[in-house]
């Protein structure tokens, strides 16, 4: 039989291998669409993209099976929780051609959604989700090994989709499509995705409405049987479901639609199941420590100036700080040891955080969060290559020690479960980056996290960390209070 089955890779245990010939199985099984004639129109069909021998699918074949057969522990078991959704959430959809999963972070969203799927007997499944989860989601997909077919794609490539032939979609972190009053591209993309392909759709999100109710309208934009259907615009949706009041925004009032009402959410009820991590069982216990440094001369100097002047001239570049919000902005750069200029080129000013981590939590398996580019490469100049990376599938398949996440991008979807810390090189404005980020190291099995935040002495750090912990955003309002308190 082992001349039959594909060898063994180095390093390659069973279960390594078993994901090995099932992606080699699918790219070589990839189909692509196509235009025939019948009866005197065209008709477009799917057909296979390559040419493959028979004994080489074959040979994959039985390749797949011996490594399954030999692996431990192979078998998906979902929880009793996921089941009872499960069956829940396949009377939804069939009832109403959609159903909304409100799961909290690490409940298992994704096996869930895919068991439904499974309920469903499609042909063909599209998951729409964030580039740096798509291995995890493939993975989950070949564990469960289903009927199926399912083809993964990330929501800024929507556009290279050869075709639309699809049972169901699902839309991981959709409260992304929520913007409002107008509709993001993404939103549009996906409402014609979903008209085009009369597909199913299941709605994956922890947090479906992170900032406001209104949120919700273009999430369902696409549904031809939207509860919000009869609204043809958000507009129309807001004089009903919308407190429509006044702000000023440089001198002018205008609409501000941010406080949907709570009906939004009472009409969503009959599409929505939702699950918080205690219903789930988890008892993970999260504990923060902030870890305070010296505030380096030359950025205390800097920030100093800036106040004073609201204005820093060198040689080539300037920083300009000439209204609240942009003081608020670069003394927050700054503070982690970075800057953009007016220029829009940006550049490190210190590398003392990085050093400190370094140092710090050296032979740790962390996960570092990041707020501006510019200290992704500050970063880098005090890691090396091959004790850094970026990416999830290196750190957790290889002897990488640290990964580096933007904190935006990497606060949702991402499992930091084989890390032993969180640490914090800078902190988001957003109260939901704040909850979401540090949610990444959570299982069901894990009872203990650690979550590390390193502040500057006397830095804009600490007020950001005091409004974000009680669940608000931190603003301008915030920034000019605490402004005298800086430095």
């Amino acid at each position: 039989m082992y001349s039959e089955i594909v060898e063994r890779k180095l390093g390659y245990n069973d279960y390594n291998m078993y994901l090995y010939c099932l992606r080699l199985m699918s790219i070589l099984t990839m189909e692509k669409p196509t235009t025939i004639k019948m009866d005197r129109r065209n008709e477009q069909i799917i057909v296979p993209k390559f040419k493959i021998e028979t004994e080489i699918i074959n040979r994959l074949q039985k390749s797949i099976e011996y490594y399954r057969e030999n692996m431990e522990n192979n078998k998906v078991e979902f929880r009793d929780y996921q089941l009872e959704i499960i069956e829940k959430g396949t009377q939804v959809i069939n009832k109403y051609g959609f159903v909304y999963l409100a799961m909290e972070v690490r409940t298992g969203k994704t096996l869930t959604s895919l068991g439904i799927c499974n309920n469903l007997n499609p042909t063909r499944i599209l998951f729409v989700t964030k580039k740096k989860v798509i291995t995890n989601i493939e993975n989950d997909y070949y564990l469960l090994n289903p009927s199926y077919k399912m083809e993964v794609i990330n929501y800024e490539s929507l556009h290279k989709l050869e075709h639309t032939q699809f049972n169901v979609i699902i839309l991981d972190e959709a409260h992304c499509l929520g913007a409002f009053p107008k509709p993001s591209n993404r939103a549009k993309q996906i409402k014609d995705l979903i008209r085009a392909s009369k597909a199913k759709v299941i709605f994956l999100s922890g947090t479906p409405t992170p900032e406001s109710y209104s949120q919700m309208y273009h999430q369902l934009y696409g549904l031809p049987r939207s509860p919000f259907a009869q609204y043809e615009s958000f507009y129309k949706f807001a004089k009903d479901y919308v407190n429509i009041k006044q702000k000023k925004i440089n001198s002018l009032m205008v609409n501000d639609y941010s406080d949907g009402k709570q009906k939004i959410l009472d009409v969503m009820q009959p599409y929505m199941i939702s699950l918080s991590q205690k219903e789930a069982g988890f008892v993970t216990e999260v504990e923060e420590q902030i870890l305070t440094i010296p505030m380096p001369q030359n950025i205390s100097d800097l920030i100093k100036r800036l106040k004073k002047d609201l204005v820093v001239q060198g040689k080539q570049e300037v920083i300009l700080a000439d209204t609240p919000t942009k003081l608020m902005s670069k003394i927050h750069q700054i503070c982690s040891g970075t800057v953009k200029f007016e220029s829009g080129n940006s550049m490190v000013l210190n590398t003392q955080k990085a050093e400190y981590i370094k140092k710090l939590f050296k032979d740790k398996r962390i996960g570092i969060f990041y707020k501006f580019k510019e200290e992704l490469n500050a970063l880098k100049q005090v890691f090396t290559k091959d004790e850094m990376t970026t990416e999830l599938s290196v750190f957790e398949d290889t002897g990488c020690q640290v990964i580096a996440l933007q904190i935006v991008s990497g606060r949702e979807g991402i499992s930091l479960k084989n890390a032993d810390y969180i640490v914090y090189y800078n902190i988001d404005f957003s109260a939901t980056s704040y909850w979401q980020s540090r949610d990444r190291m959570t299982t069901k099995d894990r009872a203990y996290n650690k979550v590390f935040w390193l502040f500057l002495e006397k830095g804009i750090e600490h007020q950001i960390y005091k409004a974000v912990k009680q669940k608000k955003d931190y603003t301008v309002n915030h920034f000019k209070k605490d402004l005298l308190s800086l430095i």
